[in-house]
């Protein structure tokens, strides 16, 4: 077994300046001891220099391995210091592991891989390993990753929020949407100027001049700095947070007309009719059919609402900027007369943001539809994923990890 094992950790895993030793099976798990090559000098570990040996600790440093045949694997060396020049003396650099770290390096990739494939405490369950080493593992691939990233050549961002934890907290989240490049670039805490404004500062002027399209949302925060720092940018009001705003808006107006009816002593026909007015037609279900077309048989406010919204979805079919600011003039007029105050309150949101809402017009072909709003939905599911996390930290380390596109450290061998 000896020659064998050696063998095949040679071909995985080997070291210029180190040999494998006697291995031996202690508890079910494989025990490999490493040595140093004859004549070999140690690295000191700050300056990445060769030194001289000081002295060799006489207690071996355990090194998990990434697991062969079902079995744990670990390796066993005696650390030396290093009489370094420059440093003075310092513990030797080991090419399988980093710093203090118990876990090798090549384990840690490993670990962080099948931490993107399944959840976090599973990965830790079936290593039988902890959450926290699967975390940390994460947390190593994850900043290497960030600092050897490439941030040149991004033409299009989106720029969005997601809901965590309880209590109203978001984080911004920024994203590269070009064609064929679909990445996470920029996390930060709350969703205010200054979420957004840092992570231009870290882009830098060059590569945010560079920026020729920009997705968002309507909220002020978002739209006052990407009109201050990338205002060249062709600005496009996401599609997704229209629709979400005028189904708000008729739900308004329903909910309204519910409660109204109950109070009079009518009869409940809005009842259980939300999802009939805010599904598309094509996504409701065979009851929820049959439940809208009874509703609409009614002179109803709540039905003049969902008329209006239906209407609206004609807009997004233009291909021309000009005609679609037609049609949007003409249903805004429309909608102001219906004497709805939450379609009055939509309409006055959409004027003020006429020209951003009619870039998505002059962008398309540039932009994907939704591109945003997928990415957050991959973003909740890293975040499941990833599920135990309690610190700002760990979710910023999960949402990078699985959707960032960043580099993996080299290794010799891969692993998985």
């Amino acid at each position: 077994m000896t020659m064998m094992l050696k063998t095949i950790l040679n071909r995985c895993h080997r070291f210029s300046s180190f040999v494998y030793g006697e291995d031996r099976f202690v508890d079910d798990s494989i025990h490999v001891d490493i040595k140093p090559r004859k004549g070999s000098k140690p690295i000191c570990a700050k300056c990445f220099r060769k030194g001289t040996i000081y002295d060799t600790s006489r207690i071996p440093r355990c090194f998990e391995f990434v697991p062969l045949w079902g079995f744990a694997v670990m390796f066993w060396y005696c650390m030396r210091r290093v009489d370094c020049d420059r440093c003075g003396v310092t513990t030797e650099l080991v090419p399988w592991a980093e710093g203090k770290n118990r876990t090798c390096d090549a384990y840690r990739l490993f670990l962080a891989r099948w931490a993107k494939r399944m959840s976090w405490t599973e990965v830790a369950v079936v290593f039988h390993t902890s959450w926290g080493v699967v975390y940390r593992a994460v947390q190593w691939v994850v900043q290497y990753g960030l600092e050897n990233r490439d941030l040149d050549g991004i033409e299009a961002i989106g720029v969005d929020e997601i809901a965590v934890w309880k209590g109203q907290r978001y984080v911004t989240v920024v994203y590269q949407i070009d064609k064929g490049v679909r990445r996470l670039l920029w996390v930060a805490r709350e969703r205010t100027e200054e979420s957004l404004d840092h992570f231009f500062d870290i882009l830098g002027e060059t590569r945010t001049g560079a920026i020729k399209f920009v997705a968002s949302d309507m909220w002020k925060p978002y739209l006052t700095v990407i009109a201050d720092r990338v205002g060249h940018a062709i600005h496009v009001l996401d599609r997704f947070h229209v629709a979400k705003k005028l189904g708000e808006a008729v739900d308004k107006v329903r909910s309204a007309e519910a409660k109204e009816m109950a109070r009079k002593g009518f009869e409940a026909i809005l009842k259980n009719a939300r999802w009939c007015f805010l599904k598309r037609e094509e996504n409701l279900t065979e009851k929820q059919e049959l439940k809208l077309t009874d509703v609409l048989q009614y002179d109803l406010r709540s039905v003049r609402a969902y008329l209006l919204k239906q209407s609206f979805d004609h807009f997004w079919t233009y291909k021309s900027a000009w005609w679609a600011g037609w049609f949007l003039d003409k249903w805004c007029t429309r909608a102001m007369r219906s004497r709805l105050e939450p379609m009055k309150k939509f309409v006055g949101t959409i004027r003020a943001h006429r020209e951003l809402l009619l870039n998505w017009f002059r962008a398309r072909g540039e932009l994907a539809s939704g591109a945003v709003e997928g990415l957050n939905t991959n973003a909740k599911l890293a975040l499941r994923k990833a599920r135990g996390f309690r610190t700002y930290e760990a979710l910023e380390t999960a949402l990078f990890h699985q959707m960032g596109r960043l580099p993996e450290p080299d290794l010799t061998h891969e692993f998985c």
